[in-house]
């Protein structure tokens, strides 16, 4: 295991609730936090712009609040999704208000981000790059990053293909670093499997759609526990690379899920992102195909001691001390 020495003792599991569109917001991951799991949004979420500096204030504030009232209670650190692609306006800004604020932890998207590594290293910070494949973990692991998230097949979002029983071993191959594996997980034995696996942490997000903190309207929130894995549609059409997407919020869309044309990857454009995707994340729904095994809405905080719950469970199932 290569779990980063600044993680050590702060985790009540070792899970990172992923970042979403829309979904993540500062209530959620001070939620994930509080309750020992890495909590995460994506920068983009916060809008305008000069909102991140308000948002990341607010989580940085509340958590150490909490942390004075509970010192013997795990405290999880946060994270700050950045998408590192040229069409991202924001990019540099909101690194500026990341490295001013010394977010410990940033999560990048879609490019290996050489520049940021070399800032949140600056003041000591860690950095995960998601991939979807071999080739793209390598570009990542050049760059110097202290982790890699192994986006697999099933998973919600920009998902990819592979399974995790190869990818996971590919990377370890190659890579000494921490693997967060995302991916259709739900419950306490899957991030334990994720572990069996080589994995150091799990990445878990449409299980976190359905909690009373999660951004999420409340339609939107019944369909992921409605759901089964089959209810899933794998499709380029609605941000130009292959995603995720629930069947009902695409059918209610006025399509057909069945007979999608292929997307365009020239209309993935970050800095028109309020026009051009907002109907892919507000109105056509991701999620992964672990719906099927999501049966409720929960507050973030039982959950996770459900999930812990579980883990322990498990492990004393297995013999492992």
């Amino acid at each position: 295991m290569s779990l980063p020495a600044a993680l050590a003792g702060r985790l009540r599991l070792p899970l990172i609730g992923a970042p979403m569109f829309i979904v993540s917001n500062p209530a959620l991951a001070i939620a994930q936090c509080k309750a020992g799991i890495i909590g995460s949004f994506p920068a983009l979420n916060a809008r305008p712009q000069e909102v991140l500096d308000e948002w990341i204030r607010e989580i940085k504030d509340s958590l150490a609040a909490y942390s004075a009232a509970h010192p013997d209670e795990p405290v999880a650190p946060f994270a700050v999704n950045q998408i590192a692609h040229l069409s991202n306006a924001r990019l540099l800004a909101d690194m500026e208000t990341c490295v001013r604020h010394e977010v410990p932890i940033i999560i990048t998207s879609l490019r290996p981000p050489a520049e940021i590594v070399q800032a949140v290293h600056g003041y000591g910070g860690l950095v995960f790059h998601d991939v979807i494949n071999l080739r793209h973990a390598r570009k990542a692991m050049e760059q110097g990053v202290d982790g890699i998230i192994a986006v697999c097949a099933g998973a919600g979002g920009h998902a990819g293909t592979s399974s995790p029983f190869a990818l996971v071993k590919e990377i370890r191959r190659e890579f000494d670093g921490a693997i967060i594996l995302a991916g259709c997980m739900t419950s306490g034995a899957d991030v334990l499997a994720a572990q069996a696996l080589g994995a150091d942490l799990a990445y878990i997000g449409t299980r976190f759609i359905a909690t009373e903190e999660a951004n999420a309207p409340p339609a939107y929130k019944e369909m992921i526990v409605d759901s089964k894995s089959a209810d899933i549609v794998y499709s380029s059409l609605f941000s130009g690379v292959h995603g995720s997407y629930l069947k009902g919020s695409i059918a209610s869309a006025g399509l057909d899920p069945d007979n999608l044309p292929e997307g365009d990857k020239a209309a993935m454009d970050f800095s028109k992102r309020d026009k051009a995707e907002a109907k892919a994340w507000r109105d056509i729904w991701s999620a992964g195909q672990g719906v099927g095994n999501i049966d409720e809405i929960l507050p973030t905080s039982d959950l996770v001691l459900r999930m812990a719950e579980e883990y322990n469970a498990t492990r004393a199932r297995l013999g492992i001390t």
